[in-house]
């Protein structure tokens, strides 16, 4: 009896799936923009936005001037979103903006507009060009309504992407360290990019170690060196070994840091003692 039962459900199940085809299929090839819309209405509530994507898409073009114009646009860019097109959604929500700006939904879809630019922001190891699309789009949200509902969402994304470029910046001036290994040039990027880093986010959590390994690249950037640059590159080495000690007195790389600190003075007292011996031997 339970075996009949679930083959009937099963049977009924399938019929009720291929009437639902059915029924939007012959939607599809009507020309009836009314029933079109009315359904595009009724997938959206039932969360079916593919099917109400579709039939949106279709009718749009054909309200134009009518006041369902309006809804349909708005609800075709949330389509689009809910969908995972974050970069269609993005241009949907920007284009009703600038068209319907005196809608009660013109808040929303340019919030909307900037959360779907976060959304389609990539890993931070990937190009972060549209990142920084996002923020300035965050920003301008957030310039335009100080006061939004949406305010805090918008902060915590802003805060979130800000903090993506912050992990690439450091990563890219460490990536910069390691590729030092294999060509000195490389050794003299990662000093600039650890000092830009410094200043760009003075009160990044990566300052510490980003001071660390402008340590470790001054260093390698002296050692290998022709002997003309040695003497000065060791002295800046010196001398950021004294700002980190002072800057991060008790932290975790000082042992490694004094390591290079004793190496590089040691450096400076053999170049001192050749260039002594030098000048006696020309006098």
């Amino acid at each position: 009896m339970n075996r009949i039962l679930k083959i009937f459900c099963l049977f009924l199940i399938t019929t009720l799936i291929f009437s639902a085809c059915s029924d939007y299929n012959k939607l599809l090839k009507s020309d009836n923009v009314d029933k079109k819309y009315e359904a595009a209405l009724k997938y959206y509530e039932k969360k079916d936005y593919y099917r109400a994507g579709t039939l949106l898409d279709e009718v749009r073009p054909l309200l134009a001037g009518r006041p369902e114009a309006e809804t349909a646009e708005y609800l075709y860019a949330y389509t689009q979103y809910n969908e995972g097109l974050f970069q269609v959604s993005a241009q949907l929500f920007r284009t009703f903006y600038a068209v319907y700006g005196n809608s009660p939904n013109a808040e929303e879809a340019l919030f909307m507009h900037a959360k779907s630019l976060y959304k389609d922001s990539p890993e931070y190891s990937l190009d972060q060009t549209s990142t920084q699309t996002a923020i300035v789009s965050i920003q301008e949200f957030l310039n335009r309504y100080p006061e939004s509902k949406f305010k805090d969402d918008a902060t915590k994304m802003y805060d979130e992407l800000a903090g993506k470029l912050e992990r690439k910046a450091f990563e890219t001036a460490k990536l910069y360290y390691q590729m030092g290994k294999s060509q000195l040039t490389y050794y003299q990027a990662a000093v600039t990019a650890f000092n830009n880093f410094e200043r760009e986010y003075p009160a990044s959590n990566y300052n510490e170690e980003a001071a660390y390994y402008r340590i470790l690249a001054q260093f390698y950037l002296a050692e290998e060196s022709i002997e003309e640059k040695q003497r000065e590159r060791y002295f800046d080495t010196v001398g950021l070994y004294q700002a980190f000690v002072d800057k991060y007195p008790k932290s975790k790389f000082l042992r490694d840091a004094e390591n290079i600190y004793d190496k590089s003075s040691k450096q400076l007292e053999r170049i001192k003692s050749s260039t002594t011996a030098n000048t006696a031997k020309a006098q």
